[in-house]
């Protein structure tokens, strides 16, 4: 939280404390610890800018009722100096203080010195969090699940560095294992097809059959000729696959580059396969007997770890049964590591070799089932599996006029990434694909996404950032400077939307905060709307330009400080803010 919101927190903390030992001291209330009591903010404002349940908690411990204990702490409390003007007793033994118009000045005041790092804080001390999203495999174009999981990750990313963290993003590339046979496979044929017909080779159903391999096959024969045609079957499909891999790497680059996201790391599930990460995790797992072989391939002993883990849930057999746990190969006959083995070495690259304190995945909710088995094999391989935290993101519809939209109008197929970022502004896009929890299914509107109006949430955030700009540049066009103000010019904001809007403010770190806990940046679009709503409702009830100067310059304080938070939040997920619209 902000320091002014802890000091005051903090303090009233301290306040109580003392005010019931002073009505102790006085034998109004008899001598007995006071056990731990809690501070809130209430939803009602009307009852108080904080509350308190002590009178309710310390009524055993004294052996009075929650009334006497409640007055005994208004009569005996002390705020001078404090940020906090009143102490109300309400009902049974409810505690309302409210606050001061020092508290609100002094929020100001905070914001206006911290400028750009306003709302940022120490509550993550530092620990190392690797964020690895989208992660599309690169045998094809990505779609909408990457679209959102791109701003989901990356404005987690931002709202974790915010709150204290040190964030790496990072974007895993599936380019080893069993897809990258099936993209050799698929490019095989459908190069062969160009020179021999596609009646002469078939596309098995379960091949790549995108439009997508069809161009790159055409691109390596443009460079190659026919040249390919009676090497052997390994020579050719390698030399596809070193052809055509890389530019579908360079193509997910790009479309993360126009995005506006920047990773850290594009990590290679290749390199687990050469320096043998893989199978050192899987030499461990054996030697802890959790591997067995059957039917030529190695198994893992899935059902086991999670039996034992589920066991110590406090889960019955019978519940256990129930959910009909499998065991899951390791090594296929063929002599391959599965996608999990892979993952296995993945994590543990992540945790102990490069040394984060946390990975945090963002996957697609079909991927469910995976979040069980991959912390009990982090367990397995002696590791704290609470290391690993997985958000699993529901899917998205694009809507049109109404109705879900599933192909591009410009080329017949399904909306893939790039199609949506040549057609929606990327402010838009990353907007409004953080206005809902990850765990919801969400509808896309794409008329909305480009509309400048006030329906559209980001333009409507925008605006207010343009509108603050517009005043200001009138102010100083009427000859106006606009200075910096005193502590006591700041305290003439009593009116009723002056302090919500001020109140709101201040609460900024404290959401940051919230939506680190809860990996969940869509608190933080919400938080902006809802600013921008104050912003608008202020302005329209208070205007700026008044004759009374020290109040005309407290109010210009005021909505710099919208500004420069509005501006905070819309920079750090890396969204434009115009001066003027």
């Amino acid at each position: 939280m902000s320091k002014i919101v802890k000091n005051a927190t903090d303090s009233l903390h301290i306040l109580i404390c003392e005010a019931l030992g002073t009505a102790i001291s006085n034998g109004l209330l008899p001598a007995e610890p006071i056990p731990d009591f809690n501070i809130e903010v209430p939803a009602n404002h009307d009852n108080g800018d904080y509350s308190t349940n002590v009178a309710f908690i310390c009524a055993k411990a004294f052996r009075s009722s929650p009334r006497q204990i409640a007055e005994a702490v208004r009569d005996n409390i002390c705020l001078d100096g404090s940020y906090f003007c009143k102490c109300e007793v309400a009902g049974p033994g409810f505690i309302n203080f409210f606050l001061s118009q020092d508290f609100y000045a002094d929020i100001l005041l905070d914001i206006k010195a911290l400028g750009s790092d306003y709302g940022r804080s120490d509550y993550g001390k530092g620990k190392k969090i690797n964020v690895e999203f989208v992660s599309a495999n690169p045998t094809g174009p990505m779609h909408m699940g990457n679209a959102r999981g791109g701003a989901l990750g990356d404005c987690l990313a931002a709202v974790l560095d915010c709150a204290g963290y040190t964030v790496e993003r990072e974007f895993y590339i599936n380019d080893a294992g069993n897809q990258i046979e099936k993209f050799a496979l698929s490019l095989d044929i459908r190069y062969r097809q160009i020179f021999l017909g596609e009646d002469a080779v078939v596309l098995p159903e379960d091949s790549y059959h995108g439009e997508d391999i069809k161009e790159r096959a055409k691109e390596f024969a443009d460079v190659y000729g026919d040249s390919y045609l009676n090497k052997d079957e390994e020579t050719r499909r390698k030399a596809l696959v070193d052809f055509a891999l890389p530019k579908n790497i360079d193509n997910m680059k790009a479309n993360m580059a126009k995005y506006r996201i920047e990773y850290d790391t594009w990590f290679h599930e290749s390199r687990l396969h050469k320096n043998g990460a893989i199978k050192e995790c899987i030499d461990y797992l054996t030697s802890k007997g959790l591997t067995y072989e059957k039917d030529g391939a190695l198994w893992y002993k899935n059902a086991q770890v999670q039996t034992e883990i589920l066991k110590e849930e406090g889960k019955t057999q019978d519940e256990i049964d129930n959910l009909e746990l499998k065991n899951d190969v390791l090594i296929r006959t063929n002599g391959n590591p599965t996608y999990f083995a892979a993952d296995i070495a993945y994590h543990h690259n992540k945790l102990v070799t490069r040394g984060f304190d946390k990975a945090i995945d963002v996957w697609g909710a079909d991927h469910h089932g995976h979040v069980a088995r991959m912390k009990g094999v982090l367990r397995a391989l002696d590791l704290d599996e609470s290391r690993l935290d997985v958000v699993l993101m529901q899917l998205v519809n694009l809507m049109r006029d109404g109705d879900v939209v599933k192909m591009s109008k410009r080329t017949g197929k399904a909306i893939t990434l790039t199609d949506l970022l040549d057609d929606i502004p990327v402010d838009a896009v990353r907007f409004l694909f953080n206005m809902r929890e990850p765990t919801s299914t969400m509808d896309f509107d794409l008329d909305l996404a480009v509309e400048q109006s006030s329906q559209n949430p980001v333009y409507y955030c925008q605006y207010a950032n343009a509108r603050i700009h517009s005043i200001f540049k009138k102010i100083k066009a009427d000859g106006t400077e606009i200075r910096d103000c005193s502590k006591e010019e700041l305290k003439l904001l009593t009116a009723p939307e002056e302090i919500e809007l001020i109140r709101f403010l201040s609460t900024y770190t404290d959401e940051i905060i919230s939506a680190a806990k809860k990996y969940d940046p869509a608190k933080i679009t919400r938080y902006c709307i809802d600013l921008a709503t104050l912003f608008h409702k202020f302005y329209n009830a208070c205007r700026v330009s008044v004759e009374d100067e020290s109040l005309m310059q407290a109010r210009l304080c005021l909505c710099s400080c919208v500004m420069n938070t509005i501006t905070n939040i819309l920079t750090m997920f890396k969204i434009s803010v115009p001066e003027s619209m």
